[in-house]
Formats: structure tokens, C-alpha cells, sequence
């Protein structure tokens, strides 16, 4: 008997785990006090960022990505992140397997999910990550790049 408990326990644990990982998302929907992504061509976002002096948040995820999920349901939601980002860069959220997003991918040489990057309106790189990070992170990662 004790040992039918330990495996429904252990079970009932790696579900709740595995679900926490990975949430369900809807990548193109924002939530309304976090990221605002802009939904333009990437030539129109590169004019845009000129013309307004601002610097573009690239993000570029997969839709079958664990972290890329969790950044978006629990940082870019996050309403001091979406403050800040909103605020300071032009923010956008491409899947790299898909669309337009294949494009831009290869042009960064991306190689895992998610990545992420600071861009100038001329489309050059200023800084760049991955993986997951939490709300404290990405506000420092957005910081860590001054105009």
C-alpha cells in the first residue's frame, strides 16, 4: 500500500512539474500590462527604430520551447518589465521556425530557443542572451545597454 502512495505522489509531482515548466502560451496575444510586441515587418520595425532613436528588443522562440513559454507567460507578462520595455525599445517576438521570423533567425545565426537581443535601427547587434531569465533579469539585461 505505502508504495502505490509513493508513486501516485511521484506521479501527481512530475505532472505538476512538467506542467509548470511548460504553461500553455499563446505567443501572439500580449498581456495587457506586460510586453507590447510589435507585429510589423522587421523592415518596417528597423525604419521605426530609427525614426524614433530606440533600440529593438528581438526576441526569437519556438513554439515547442519549455523556456521560451515560461519567459513569455511569466516575464514578458510581468508589469514592471512590460513598463520598462515598452518605454525604452521597440519590442518584438518572432518564432524562428516560422514566417518572417526564419529570416531574421538566420541572419542573427541563431542556435537555440529563446534567443534574445538589443538591435539598433541598422539592424546591427548591440547585446545579446538566452534561455530564461526572470523579470529582475531581463530588466537588467534591457539596462545593461544605455543610449
Amino acid at each position: 500500500m505505502k508504495n502505490k502512495i509513493f508513486w501516485a505522489i511521484a506521479m501527481v509531482s512530475i505532472i505538476g512539474l512538467y506542467a509548470y515548466n511548460n504553461p500553455k502560451v499563446d505567443f501572439k496575444e500580449d498581456a495587457k500590462d506586460g510586453i507590447q510586441f510589435n507585429k510589423e515587418s522587421w523592415g518596417n520595425i528597423l525604419a521605426l527604430a530609427k525614426k524614433e532613436n530606440k533600440l529593438i528588443f528581438l526576441d526569437i522562440y519556438a513554439k515547442w520551447c519549455g523556456p521560451c513559454k515560461k519567459l513569455k507567460k511569466r516575464t514578458f507578462s510581468n508589469d514592471k518589465v512590460g513598463a520598462y520595455f515598452n518605454e525604452h525599445f521597440i519590442n518584438v517576438s518572432l518564432d524562428g521556425e516560422e514566417g518572417e521570423g526564419v529570416d531574421v533567425s538566420s541572419k542573427y545565426n541563431v542556435t537555440s530557443y529563446p534567443s534574445l537581443y538589443l538591435i539598433n535601427g541598422d539592424g546591427s547587434v548591440i547585446t545579446e542572451t538566452g534561455g530564461y531569465m526572470s523579470p529582475k533579469e531581463l530588466i537588467a539585461f534591457g539596462k545593461s545597454v544605455s543610449k
